[in-house]
């Protein structure tokens, strides 16, 4: 018998809210998963029961929803997370390069914390066929932990992994095991994207300039002198006017005026002229 009780209205209700702050499908196989992350807040707040906690995150939403979100979504990634991230890149990020960067023909984006290549495949998804084929577009996707980079640049995912694309989106760009449990991306999808290792508090081998970067997720788990320092470096490493995507939970913080808040954790570089 589980400690506490799990019913299908609450597992909708957890699914939901997930869904509607970050643009991740929580289907029915991560139920367990749910179950043991919450069940420590649940402990924390010495409630009885999941409808129990999800009273009272409505009654204390304010301190208790960023709690809520990064317990079930730590280490968690999809396809198409944060959904709103994508269509800014496609409707906005990419009418304004095919203009500034006419001259070069040349578009980098970096995928920081690329996990196990969830982003940078839906960063490739998302830019593909909106640049003339003679562009040279590249996206580098970098993370420390080599088992899940390995898994990245494999490219093979279960079905459950892909559960929320859509039809057309798998037909274009997987191949599917006989028995529909594995996909596979198709060379045609890698083939721009670079996965490399790389530890982000260290020295990096790149150059840029980058016009995108998506830093998801990642900087959660560092201190607040860390964070400032890998914000002036992204700063450094972004063109002019270049975007910074960060985590539904993280925040640049009010010291970064380099940079100006767009909404929706979407950051564009500011560039001061210095007055002689």
């Amino acid at each position: 018998m589980k400690e506490f009780l799990l019913t299908d209205s609450d597992f909708k209700n957890i699914s939901s809210q997930v869904y509607d702050a970050c643009g991740i499908v929580l289907a029915e196989h991560k139920r367990e998963m749910v179950y043991s992350r919450l069940a420590r807040r649940i402990r924390l707040h010495k409630l009885k029961s999941f409808k129990e906690y999800l009273d009272y995150l409505e009654e204390h939403k304010e301190h208790e929803f960023s709690e809520f979100i990064n317990a079930i979504t730590t280490n968690l990634t999809s396809f198409f997370r944060e959904p709103h991230h994508f269509s800014y890149l496609k409707n906005t990020i990419v009418p304004k390069l095919l203009v500034s960067n006419a001259k070069s023909k040349r578009v980098r984006v970096w995928s920081a914390g690329c996990s196990t290549g969830e982003e940078p495949y839906t960063i490739a998804m998302t830019l593909s066929d909106l640049f003339p084929k003679d562009w040279d577009v590249k996206i580098l996707a970098t993370d420390l932990d080599s088992n899940v980079l390995a898994k990245a640049q494999a490219g093979t995912y279960t079905a459950a992994n892909v559960n929320g694309l859509e039809d057309s989106q798998l037909k274009r760009w997987f191949l599917k095991s006989h028995d529909g449990q594995l996909y596979k991306v198709k060379p045609a999808l890698q083939k721009n994207i670079f996965f490399k290792r790389l530890n982000l508090l260290q020295s990096w081998p790149m150059k840029g300039p980058f016009d995108v970067i998506f830093c998801r997720n990642v900087v959660i788990y560092f201190d607040k002198s860390t964070k400032d320092t890998l914000f002036r470096r992204y700063y450094e490493l972004l063109s002019n006017s270049g975007h910074l995507f960060l985590g539904h939970s993280e925040t640049l913080g009010k010291d970064h005026r380099e940079f100006k808040n767009l909404g929706q954790t979407i950051y564009q570089k500011v560039v001061y002229e210095h007055s002689l």
